[in-house]
Order: structure tokens, then sequence, then C-alpha cells
């Protein structure tokens, strides 16, 4: 398969446009599997009634593991929302309600990854944290009481693609089954990164839409903002991130 230029790179895969499909082609840094493992991921939230592309493919290009899916024309609501601040309520009111649709499937639990599983593998791989500091985020995750929720993982403005007719959610490697305040806080730390502003709004509108109060999700803080760590972002504050750590911990 050629690929011209990538029209997108993020953390862990260059993204291709080829003959109308997406591929998106990982890091050499990834395990063998991480291919095959957001596949299934995507797959599943396909198999809800989701508006999620349609994986094609899993193969190898040029010996990277490589995903080939359906091309979804459009903008994403945070290209359209940095065209337009003034629509900032507008765009997230999309998205909130998106998320509430996700947020009210129960998934088969042997059918993803349990959010406790994956959050635990990240505050354990998270380099900046101190042993003590890792003990005490293991033990609050043990204490919280889970629902079981399929949640996205990753869901911001960027990763919901507005077509002529519907709004289409992308990237779910970082989907589990689990609890909905976390992925709501989950959110809440992407924004607030940017903006605290926009953070609040969005939180704001999410608990209004649910009935949800703010300090439930509020209680994840140290938890998440612990396995983002985990991640090495390179745009993101691990200062940041630590200072909710210690703060909520």
């Amino acid at each position: 398969m050629d690929l011209d230029d990538p029209i997108a790179k993020g953390n862990t895969a260059k993204i291709y446009l080829s003959d109308n499909k997406i591929v998106k082609v990982f890091n050499d840094f990834l395990p063998p599997g991480e291919a095959i493992n957001e596949a299934n991921k995507q797959k599943y939230a396909y198999s809800c009634g989701l508006p999620v592309p349609g994986i094609l493919d899993v193969t190898k290009i040029n010996g990277k593991q490589a995903i080939v899916m359906e091309y979804v024309k459009g903008e994403t609501l945070g290209d359209l929302f940095l065209k337009d601040k003034e629509q900032a309520e507008y765009y997230l009111n999309i998205s909130v309600d998106m998320q509430l649709k996700i947020h009210s499937i129960r998934p088969d639990r042997e059918a993803i990854e349990p959010m406790f599983n994956k959050l635990s593998r990240q505050i354990e791989n998270a380099g900046k944290l101190t042993g003590k500091q890792k003990s005490v985020l293991l033990k609050k995750l043990e204490s919280f009481t889970y629902g079981n929720r399929l949640c996205h993982g990753d869901f911001h403005l960027f990763n919901l693609i507005k077509t002529d007719n519907q709004v289409v959610v992308i990237d779910w490697v970082d989907s589990s089954a689990g609890d909905h305040h976390a992925d709501v806080y989950r959110t809440y730390l992407l924004y607030s990164q940017v903006s605290i502003e926009l953070a609040d709004m969005y939180l704001q509108l999410y608990c209004d839409k649910s009935g949800i109060l703010r300090t439930n999700i509020l209680h994840w803080a140290p938890v998440i903002a612990g396995a983002r760590l985990a991640e090495n972002v390179s745009t993101e504050n691990s200062e940041r991130l630590l200072r909710i750590v210690n703060q909520y911990g």
C-alpha cells in the first residue's frame, strides 16, 4: 500500500488517507498486539450501534502494525470550535449528548477491557510517581465502587467528527468497561490543560444533563491524573498532574 504524507500525527501513530480509506500506522515502540487490541475495541463500539468508523482490515505496512478503516468525511468539533470559540457551549452540548449515549451502554465485561485493570497498569507504569504515591493511588482505586458502563477513555472535541448528518466518534484505543464518573473526569482533565473555563463549562453541562454530582466526578481526580502520567504525552504538564495527585491524594 502506497501512502502519501500523513494527515495527522498522534502520540502512538500516524494517520493516512489512501483510496478513500483511513490507515492508522502505529509507531515501532508499541507492543505487538496494539493494532488488534484497538481494532477489537472499535469493532465492539460499532457493534453497540454507536456512530463509529467500521474496521476494514488489521495488517502490517512496511513492518509496522496498521489498521485500515472507513473514511469519515467532515471536520472535528475541535477544529470547528477553534474557528469560532463563541460556539463553545454549542459544540460541548453536542459532545455531552454523545458521551451520555456512550455511557448508557452496559458492555459485556468479557468483550472489553475492565477499567480497573487499565488504570492499575497505567499507575504502575507511571515513572514520575514514587512507590508511595502508586500505593496510595492503587488503594484509592480499589476503594471505588464501579458501575459497568462503556467509557471512551479519551473523549474530547477532537475525537468527534461532524459529517453532514451525524457526529462520529473516533480513537477507541483507551476505551474500557467501568465507571462513567472516571470517564467524565478524564475529559475534564484534558480540557483543563487548555482552559479551565472550557473544562468547567463541559463539566457543568454533563452534570446538568445527567443529574450526576460534580463531587462524584472530582473524587476520581488523583487516580486519573496519576494514570495520565504513564502516557508521557509531550504536550501535557507532568507537574500539573503531580499537583493534582498530591492535592486530592
